[in-house]
């Protein structure tokens, strides 16, 4: 059988149908932990881009050479 065939292909995926607004309550605990999170990275990354390490301390070094 050949790849393809002549006449209009059928698309793979059908159209989500915009009507279903249903969301329970796992959907919606989801969403909101998901947000948080989102809250959090951006402040991390706001922190991140000022000066210095985000934690104090580094590397340690012995005194031994």
């Amino acid at each position: 059988m050949s790849g393809r065939q002549g006449g209009k292909l059928k698309p793979l995926k059908q159209a989500k149908k915009k009507g279903s607004n249903f969301e329970d309550e796992e959907d919606i605990a989801f969403k909101k932990k998901k947000a948080e999170e989102a809250k959090k990275l951006k402040e991390m990354q706001a922190k991140a881009s000022g000066k210095g390490p985000l934690l104090s301390g580094g590397i340690k070094k012995s005194g031994k050479k």
